[in-house]
């Protein structure tokens, strides 16, 4: 029996946690006319949901469709302001309960956690693995074709209903699924949606335990639907991909991308999140660095520097920083 969210469904549509919400939403979006329409009447819009929802007459709302670069194509779909403030209150009750769940070393939507954690502990495990680089050390990496658009609506809502018996959360979390079916019936989140954050996790939690529990890999690390397992032993490494490949297909009904699933030694480099990792230092892959100088040259101001910088700071990127500080010192004069 897992355990169960204490929290009730009143506690989710309070009009104190709908404002909650509100602030928590609203932050750096005063500025767009859709947001500033929601809030000429703030308080009757706030109560108006209040009521639709205590009274069982909410339905969420359509979305906007747009797609942008980063840097692959992404189609983002984006909810009204009303049902966006929802998903705030969703997630102000939800997560903190449900981080609880995870295991430790899943690092993306995570607080507290991100990219560059993820980055220490695969090369933390990578010591480890290996003895201080004394051993060989193998690494099994995938990650799931068309994640986003492959969760199912049916399997996330039965997962969430093992946690939650307020029926009447189980209801509301259904009718935010259930509202996206662009790509395919039953199927798929939007990127736009705070609530789809935590609905991956949630999905992939149930995965990240079977790896943890019934393949009994110590050493693994997810980021999103990118996946790795570290081990000395690569006959069990090997034997371990069809069991992955039968436990996402019957239980979550994802498919591996076969292109990008393989087992191989660390010290011969591993293509993991951005970053080329090796048994004692990693560079920056070659397109990210293509990408990263391509938008300086294109935006060549101190902000974008810096940020690249910060990024930099996580590998052995001495080079291309001084590449970069040179390239921005000759182009201002």
């Amino acid at each position: 029996m897992k355990i169960q969210l204490s929290h009730r469904f009143e506690d989710i549509i309070s009009v104190d946690n709908l404002l909650e919400a509100w602030h928590e939403f609203s932050r750096g979006k005063r500025k767009r006319k859709d947001v500033q329409d929601f809030a000429f009447l703030l308080m009757d819009n706030i109560f108006s949901l209040h009521n639709d929802l205590a009274s069982g007459a909410y339905r969420h709302g359509g979305y906007h469709a747009f797609r942008i670069a980063d840097p692959k194509p992404r189609d983002i779909h984006k909810a009204s302001v009303r049902d966006r403030m929802l998903h705030h209150a969703v997630y102000r009750i939800l997560y903190p309960f449900f981080d609880k769940t995870f295991i430790a070393d899943s690092f993306s939507c995570r607080v507290g956690k991100g990219t560059h954690m993820a980055l220490n502990r695969f090369k933390e495990f990578g010591y480890q693995v290996s003895r201080n680089h004394t051993k060989t050390c193998w690494v099994l990496k995938g990650d799931i074709k068309k994640f986003f658009a492959n969760i199912d609506h049916d399997v996330l809502a039965g997962v969430l209903g093992t946690y939650i018996s307020d029926r009447n959360i189980v209801c509301l979390l259904a009718n935010i699924i259930g509202s996206f079916n662009f790509i395919q019936p039953g199927a798929g989140l939007p990127l736009g949606n705070l609530t789809s954050q935590l609905f991956v996790n949630v999905y992939m939690n149930e995965f990240d335990q079977f790896v943890k529990h019934m393949l009994k890999a110590k050493y693994y690390i997810r980021y999103a639907d990118d996946f790795v397992i570290l081990s000395e032993d690569r006959n069990w490494m090997e034997s371990q991909i069809m069991l992955i490949r039968k436990f996402l297909q019957e239980r979550l009904k994802l498919a591996i991308h076969e292109d990008k699933i393989f087992v191989r030694t660390l010290s011969s480099g591993v293509d993991w999140l951005g970053w080329i990792h090796f048994s004692d230092h990693r560079v920056l892959r070659t397109a990210t660095k293509r990408r990263m100088i391509k938008r300086i040259q294109s935006h060549p101001t101190q902000e974008t520097v810096n940020s690249y910088f910060g990024l930099l700071q996580y590998g052995n990127a001495r080079t291309l920083q001084t590449k970069i500080i040179n390239e921005q010192f000759s182009s201002s004069f």
